[in-house]
């Protein structure tokens, strides 16, 4: 039996963290762990150098190439939103598709299936700073913003940045056993399964509570005079407590 061929799909100005995601994942042999020795290409549109946000360049060793075998396609973010993908990318991406391999897409990674247009009425999510933006753009997905990933069969999305890790294990999980994903989690000093979703990190504004600032204020009062004697009561009333 041959081992997975995951196919980590990287470009010019990426994140480094986004593209270690995958690779801390599926590009170590974690055959200890009770995982199979996976086949981690890491591919871009030409093989060769390419520079990323962070100031420091990395060797693409595959072409798109690597798409035309891979069992897992992972794109772990994506640029240029509103740009139409590139025709050999797109070509390569639904070719995948169409030959069964799983398209996962990380973070903004979202927007390039999109682009291929594999995501039309179905379930997906990305980082939710930007659903707004994927959903303007493409009207006939469902998007879930609240979530830290969406497994709809051959293709899996995941929320922003380090939603990338959780939705990893669940592939992990999903394909190779609870077991499997609990050692791995361990081993990378991960939550094996994070609880909520992604709406807790979603900017909302707050109605100013006139008790909280009271409360602020009665801290500072006592913090200004810690020499002199305060009662329970007294800092209570203050702070508008009981």
């Amino acid at each position: 039996m041959k081992n997975p061929i995951i196919a980590a799909v990287a470009f010019d100005d990426i994140s480094p963290f986004h593209l270690s995601v995958p690779c801390l994942v599926f590009g170590a042999d974690r055959t200890r762990l009770g995982l199979p020795r996976f086949d981690f290409r890491v591919c871009a549109m030409e093989e060769g150098p390419i520079d990323t946000d962070a100031g420091l360049s990395i060797v693409v060793p595959h072409g798109l190439s690597a798409l035309d075998e891979a069992d897992i396609v992972i794109i772990p973010s994506w640029k240029d939103l509103d740009a139409p993908l590139a025709a050999p990318f797109k070509e390569a991406l639904q070719g995948a598709h169409r030959r069964g391999a799983l398209i996962v897409g990380l973070c903004l990674g979202t927007f390039a299936i999109a682009g291929a247009g594999l995501l039309a009425g179905r379930k997906a999510t990305t980082h939710w700073a930007y659903t707004d933006q994927l959903q303007a753009l493409h009207p006939d997905i469902a998007i879930d913003a609240d979530v830290l990933y969406v497994d709809d069969g051959d293709i899996i999305t995941s929320a922003g940045v380090a939603a990338g890790l959780d939705c990893c294990l669940h592939i992990v999980r999903a394909r190779y056993g609870a077991e499997a994903a609990l050692r791995l989690a361990r081993h990378v000093v991960l939550s094996p399964h994070r609880q909520g979703g992604q709406a807790q990190f979603i900017e909302r504004p707050l109605a100013p509570t006139p008790n909280a600032d009271r409360f602020a204020k009665a801290l500072d009062d006592v913090r200004a005079t810690l020499g002199e004697a305060h009662s329970l009561d007294g800092v209570s009333d203050a702070a508008g407590l009981t």
